[in-house]
């Protein structure tokens, strides 16, 4: 539920920034264009955080997947062994 809740303060942050600085343009008030610039700046760099968390959590689940594999074929190897020494 936090990351929908991150991804919608940073669409909301975004949004709102992007309107600052078209209104700040506007108006020709350049403090209200540049805390809306700075606004959703802020915005992109915490979706590319997330997104970059997001990409190192599919990798690491990608590798554990990989061993949990390699685990399995070395329990079904050793099962056979141990049927054939049975035998």
């Amino acid at each position: 539920m936090t990351d929908l809740k991150d991804k919608l303060k940073n669409a909301k942050d975004k949004v709102a920034g992007e309107t600052k600085e078209a209104v700040g343009k506007a108006t020709d008030n350049e403090e209200l264009e540049f805390k809306g610039k700075v606004q959703s700046t802020k915005a992109d760099v915490s979706k590319n955080i997330h997104d970059k968390k997001d990409d190192v959590v599919d990798k690491v689940n990608e590798k554990i997947d990989e061993h949990d594999r390699k685990d399995d074929a070395a329990d079904k190897a050793r099962r056979k062994i141990d049927e054939k020494d049975r035998k």
